[in-house]
């Protein structure tokens, strides 16, 4: 005669919230899951888009185009930082550079050397006369080693930041020629600090869009 076994109130129990913890814990994973493939998607699509921009400027370029360039490659950085933050797999595949019309290419760069020619011509005539470097006492160093470029955006001289807030006073140094100049942050870029037009001819050498040797200093 064969017994059937039976199972206690306290194993059933044990049994039911065996199985819930597990459920739970499935959820959790898979929510977090969920959160991180939204996060990769938008970093991706960002990624997309700069490498898209910078295929664009190569293959149709002009004389800010080197600046631009350097700017969305130091946002590309940020995101990329961001990616392997997140968890992120391998990053998507940059986009083919579009084709240029026949010719067109060749003359937008001779375009470009002769504007670039013309700058530098100007800046040299003006070498002697510059006013004294804008700016007051030095302040606290802060990104060091950062490089400094420009934004291409017009209006009086400025500067963007992703590291500090609006408002924040940053004096930059051309440690190449000693120019400084200190501006505002007006707007957030994916740079220490990014200036714009008017702030990076303050302290620019004749012919170059980046400064490699440079001092940023938070002030005020």
């Amino acid at each position: 005669m064969s017994r059937k076994r039976t199972m206690s109130t306290k194993q059933k129990i044990a049994l039911m919230t065996g199985a819930a913890t597990l459920a739970g814990g499935f959820a959790v994973v898979t929510m977090s899951m969920g959160h991180a493939s939204v996060v990769c998607d938008g970093l991706d699509q960002a990624l997309r888009n700069n490498e898209s921009f910078i295929a664009g400027q190569r293959a149709n370029p002009d004389a800010q185009s080197a600046a631009r360039i350097a700017n969305r490659e130091a946002v590309i950085k940020q995101i990329n930082v961001q990616r392997e933050a997140s968890g992120c797999g391998a990053a998507p595949a940059a986009p083919a550079a579009p084709a240029a019309p026949a010719g067109q290419g060749q003359g937008q760069n001779q375009q470009g050397q002769n504007q670039q020619g013309q700058n530098q011509q100007g800046q040299n005539q003006n070498q002697g006369q510059a006013a004294p470097p804008a700016g007051g006492a030095g302040g606290q160093v802060v990104c060091a080693g950062s490089t400094v470029t420009l934004s291409g955006e017009a209006g009086a001289p400025a500067a963007s930041s992703n590291q500090f807030p609006l408002g924040t006073r940053l004096k930059v140094t051309n440690l190449d020629n000693n120019k400084s100049t200190t501006v505002s942050v007006t707007s957030t870029s994916g740079s220490c600090a990014l200036l714009n037009n008017a702030a990076f001819e303050q302290v620019r050498e004749p012919g170059k869009f980046l400064i490699r040797k440079a001092r940023i200093e938070r002030v005020g």
